[in-house]
């Protein structure tokens, strides 16, 4: 079982609709795919076709001990292969148990019945993030080609480096994903360029285009594969997928998933 997480301590990102879109991508593709909804404004959730405050169970309540079993929370979607852990809008982030290892273990009882996990989080610096990241193989970082963006990637950097340094020697950076990108806007130009500056070109992944699609899909309440199925965003998501794939396939994962 891969765990990736997007994540990136600004708001606006992007991170959402990938972790919505790539999950559905990949259980297309015939892999077993759990997206885990830790970002308690629930967005994923909603993205997936549920109202998470008329949800009971929640990978919230479990991280906050409410509830022992996570297993208890699992939800199959409508669409095969996918299923989700949704998040609670409800949720306080002081009610997050000490405990950072706790996700990870947890995950691990379900690694049997999953061949990806995806993970969203907050655009915060919590113990949501640092057990998000604990429990990682690989992240993905989103992020608009923007001049602030740059700041925001270098505050997630440092505490992945950190993380990974003492804590999940397995932890990888994926790659540095632009979101709404217009190649015309020279704003936008500059932002690749420095990021390739300061990361490598390599870190650099396939670009997601502007497309009004992704934000009707999610007042459709359905991932792009199943709203727009022809939309320029999807076909970028299908790019990112099967670069996504040939960096997972070039690692040996020795963690115990």
């Amino acid at each position: 079982m891969h765990v990736l997480l997007v994540s990136n301590r600004k708001g606006g990102t992007g991170k959402t609709a990938t972790v919505v879109n790539l999950s559905a991508e990949f259980s297309r593709r015939g892999y077993k795919v759990l997206l885990v909804d830790l970002d308690s404004q629930a967005n994923a959730t909603l993205g997936l076709g549920f109202e998470a405050s008329k949800i009971q169970k929640s990978i919230h309540k479990f991280l906050s001990g409410e509830l022992e079993n996570l297993q208890e929370a699992l939800l199959p979607t409508k669409w095969g292969n996918l299923f989700l852990l949704p998040g609670d809008p409800m949720f306080e982030h002081h009610q997050i148990l000490e405990d950072s290892e706790r996700l990870r273990r947890a995950l691990y009882e379900l690694s049997n019945f999953f061949d990806f996990v995806f993970i969203d989080t907050a655009p915060s610096l919590d113990n949501l993030l640092v057990s998000a990241l604990k429990t990682s193989h690989f992240v993905i970082i989103p992020f608009l080609p923007h001049y602030l963006s740059l700041e925001g990637i270098k505050s997630l950097v440092r505490v992945f480096f950190r993380v990974a340094v003492r804590d999940n020697t397995e932890l990888r950076l994926a790659g540095l994903l632009p979101v709404m990108f217009n190649p015309r806007l020279n704003q936008h130009r500059w932002v690749i360029e420095e990021i390739k500056k300061n990361f490598g070109e390599e870190k650099l992944l396939p670009s997601i285009r502007t497309d009004i699609k992704v934000a009707e899909a999610f007042q459709a309440h359905k991932p792009l594969l199943y709203y727009a199925p022809y939309s320029k965003a999807l076909e970028d998501y299908k790019t990112l997928a099967d670069r996504l794939l040939e960096i997972i396939l070039s690692y040996k994962i020795s963690k115990n998933f």
